[in-house]
């Protein structure tokens, strides 16, 4: 009974408390869409970060040759675990404006970002008169 009282009332200061410096500046309404998109977001990185392994096999392969798909694998499982754990803290603490005021914690923001091939900008540009 006690602990259900205590935990009772951590989760009420929880709740009241957490969004208490974010209204200084901002209109309630702001405060609550931005709340809202950080825990879209972290349950959305929950449940798709296990579609990381396909995405670091691919990239990796093309980044790096055949070597590519035998290191991707290793870090598609490395980069599944951090976009789950990701994911997981910001639905948890998605009423905490941290960090950077309720800024996405990686990048890209989602997994189905950042699958363009990197540029290259090694080369001079020549230009032509």
């Amino acid at each position: 009974m006690k602990k259900v009282l205590l935990l009772s009332a951590f989760l009420f200061a929880f709740v009241t408390l957490g969004p208490a410096p974010a209204t200084a500046d901002q209109q309630p309404e702001m405060i609550a869409q931005k709340m809202a998109v950080k825990l879209v977001r972290g349950v959305t990185n929950t449940f798709t970060s296990i579609v990381e392994l396909p995405k670091q096999t691919i990239l990796t392969g093309r980044e790096m040759g055949p070597v590519g798909y035998v290191v991707g694998p290793i870090k598609g499982i490395g980069m599944t675990f951090y976009r789950g754990f990701i994911g997981v803290v910001e639905t948890v603490f998605c009423m905490v404006p941290q960090p950077g005021y309720y800024d996405p914690m990686m990048d890209p923001e989602f997994v189905w970002q950042g699958w363009e091939p990197k540029r290259d900008t090694s080369e001079a540009i020549v230009v032509e008169k």
